[in-house]
């Protein structure tokens, strides 16, 4: 633009104002608020809402704990580990979340990613929490979140379908206890149960399936009750209600109390947990250097072996929260980058105590609103729980049963496996199908993180068959003498299909034994257009015309047209408008259609 344009000082003005107003949109105190949400709810707590957080946070807490100490044996880790990552976790997203009924902690899958790298050292399982903590908040900063938007449903469910399968198989050696390793995969892991099924320990498997019965009948088992009941039944069946919720810490306790009593008649016919070194974590930043196998590793060392397959458990750790906020998030809009933010921080910061990454429980999220929680605050109660447990009751963890917690995991994991989506997909798309089964069978027999990335990788080329080849509806019919063709154009035509929809079009219009035809396509839901596909559908046009049909292109938007006019100026007549194409023909409607799709 020449330096003496009058209009620069007015550009330059408005491109000020601009700036000053994402400026004051970024820095002002509404913004900070909305990325702080505690300073928006804790100012408006109110005394009736302390009573059913608490009784929440107690009762989210005493399911944490069991699960803590499972999920921290499935990671290969020492069992206070799965506690402190369920106690400063549940702190700071108490203070970043902006969804109350999501419960941050420790989960299956997280664990069953983080095993491999925990099994060469310790070290990197709190290195792991950090990086994951500071990709995930890096994701929320840059406003990222639509990302998450390219790994589908069918994807979703597949990797969580194999991870739950992976995780029960795994759980094997300690229901059966039996020898040799669990496994690093749904395979290794039926394969080594196989192999050392004469090893199988009598009294670890009677107890592991008497804890899996009772946790499944408790699950199931309400006692009901109508508006006609008198006071005593109600109360009994809402306090039946919290014994089920807390029926993991039931059970653990029951089981504990059970081998203690054997432990003082001098007899141990469980394997139990063994020690649980209690009181607060060392603080201060994780390890950036390790030992593995005589050999020290650097910094950069660790992140070799965390490798591209690292970046796993922060996508898993931001999908799952994510999903499960908007699963209870009801008719309210969940802010995605806000709960990046939160679970962001919350590895960040915990990766400072000792703690494994951490992100939404689905099965303790159900329980806290199943609670009727009302704000963030029953995350902080129930961290303050955990810590009780972890600082004055850890000598007590030392005689859980390791079947009674496998028992815990596998039930946890059949809730979350999903096999209704096979049937809709088969009856609705055989492809996302197919995509949904390669996750599931490349995550069972290679690896948790190589099953999402075939699932994403196939889904990506589905996607990129389906714009080369998008889907063209024809419709042939009669209007007097004439004969017609309508092909329907909708949404948008990308350059990959530039060849194809020239090709279609000529196939339907010269492959027919009429040798004259009046060719409509019906352009009114067609919103964008490549430049490649324009040219070969006006060549295809062009080719059309010269063989004598008439061809009208309906209802194009106005913004389109100068495309296709500047591809080829006498394409301009072509254009016609209106709510029926019957008038441009100029002919009585006596129509008969048979409807062919592609």
């Amino acid at each position: 633009m020449d330096s003496d344009d009058p209009r620069q000082p007015l550009l330059g003005h408005r491109a000020g104002r601009s700036a000053r107003r994402t400026l004051v949109k970024l820095c002002g105190l509404q913004s900070w608020r909305r990325r702080i949400p505690i300073t928006v709810w804790l100012p408006n707590y109110k005394l009736e809402y302390l009573f059913r957080d608490l009784i929440a946070g107690i009762t989210v807490g005493l399911t944490s704990i069991p699960q803590g100490i499972a999920y921290a044996m499935i990671a290969g880790l020492p069992a206070q580990v799965g506690l402190y990552s369920s106690i400063f976790p549940g702190l700071v997203y108490a203070i970043f979340s902006s969804c109350k009924d999501v419960t941050v902690g420790p989960t299956a899958i997280l664990a069953a990613l983080l095993a491999k790298y925990v099994a060469k050292s310790p070290d990197f399982a709190y290195l792991a929490s950090m990086l994951t903590g500071f990709v995930i908040l890096c994701l929320g900063v840059l406003q990222l979140g639509f990302l998450l938007d390219f790994i589908s449903k069918p994807v979703i469910s597949g990797f969580t379908t194999a991870a739950a399968l992976q995780i029960s198989a795994a759980q094997l050696k300690s229901l059966f206890r039996i020898a040799g390793a669990s496994g690093d995969t749904f395979i290794s892991a039926v394969i080594n149960f196989i192999t050392n099924i004469k090893t199988v320990q009598p009294w670890d498997t009677l107890l592991g399936f008497a804890s899996i019965i009772v946790l499944l009948i408790m699950k199931r088992s309400h006692i009901k009750t109508s508006p006609t009941d008198n006071r005593w039944r109600v109360t009994v069946s809402n306090t039946w209600l919290y014994v089920i919720r807390a029926r993991n810490a039931l059970v653990v306790f029951v089981s504990l109390a059970l081998a203690y009593i054997l432990y003082r008649y001098g007899l141990t016919p469980f394997k139990l947990t063994g020690t649980i070194k209690g009181g607060l974590p060392r603080f201060g930043p994780p390890p950036f250097t390790t030992v593995v196998n005589n050999q020290t590793l650097s910094f950069g060392q660790m992140l070799g072996v965390f490798g591209a397959e690292g970046l796993a458990m922060p996508l898993v750790a931001i999908l799952e929260s994510i999903a499960i906020a908007k699963a209870f998030a009801g008719s309210n809009v969940v802010d995605s980058s806000q709960e990046m933010l939160a679970i962001g921080a919350c590895n960040l910061v915990s990766s400072f105590a000792q703690s494994m990454p951490a992100t939404g429980s689905f099965t303790r999220t159900a329980l806290n609103h199943a609670s009727g929680v009302i704000t963030p605050a029953g995350s902080a109660f129930k961290a303050c729980l955990v810590l009780l447990a972890v600082t004055l009751l850890a000598e007590a963890f030392y005689f859980i049963p390791r079947a009674t917690l496998a028992g815990i995991i596998m039930v946890a994991m059949v809730s979350i496996i999903d096999l209704t989506i096979v049937k809709r997909l088969w009856t609705s798309s055989k492809s996302e199908l197919c995509v949904w089964l390669l996750t599931v069978i490349v995550g069972c027999c290679v690896g948790l993180e190589y099953g999402i990335a075939a699932g994403a990788a196939v889904d990506a080329i589905r996607a990129a068959v389906s714009s080369a080849r998008p889907h063209v509806h024809c419709e042939y019919f009669k209007i007097n003498n004439y004969d017609c063709i309508l092909m329907r154009l909708v949404g948008t035509l990308s350059y990959s299909s530039a060849e194809y929809v020239a090709k279609f079009v000529r196939s339907r219009a010269l492959d027919t034994p009429t040798s004259r035809h009046v060719i409509i396509f019906d352009a009114a839901l067609l919103r964008a257009i490549d430049f490649g596909v324009a040219e070969n559908l006006t060549t295809a046009i062009v080719d059309l015309q010269k063989h004598e049909h008439t061809v009208f292109i309906w209802n194009l938007d106005p913004k389109l047209h100068g495309l296709f006019t500047d591809i080829h100026p006498d394409l301009n007549r072509t254009f016609v408008a209106g709510s029926s194409i019957e008038s441009f023909i100029g002919l009585p409607s006596e129509q008969h259609s048979v409807n062919i799709t592609t």
